[in-house]
């Protein structure tokens, strides 16, 4: 499928400022997160509460172990805090972390700067 102009300018545009954002993030000293533990940073920190392993493996249509590893590294990280759901004792239930809504607010700036650069 042949996309239109503008639609191919958007795409072109939002990789730069995708790209842009992610060479930025990488040049400084911090963690490196993969796709998926940014996603989950996204969806635990952009959606209302309460998160738990088995709807982040639900939503995003992957596995509980796949999601229990992203969950490990985001803990090791202090970007997430697993603590146990009272009412469900096999539930574990996922808080945010200042650290992490720090890091997510650092990486949107990078994404705001990249897009000013990109349109400028």
């Amino acid at each position: 499928m042949i996309l239109p102009m503008a639609v191919q300018m958007q795409q072109e545009e939002a990789l730069e400022i995708w790209r842009n954002a992610l060479c930025e993030s990488v040049r400084r000293d911090g963690p490196d997160l993969s796709a998926r533990q940014m996603a989950i940073m996204l969806i635990v920190y952009t959606n209302p509460p309460p998160h738990t392993v088995r709807g982040l493996a639900a939503g995003l249509e992957i596995s509980k172990p796949a999601v229990t590893r992203a969950l490990d590294r985001l803990g090791n990280l202090r970007f997430v805090r697993r603590t146990p759901d009272e009412a469900d004792k096999r539930s574990v239930l996922l808080q945010r972390t200042v650290k992490g809504a720090v890091f997510l607010s650092e990486f949107a700036d990078l994404i705001a700067s990249a897009g000013r650069k990109t349109s400028s």
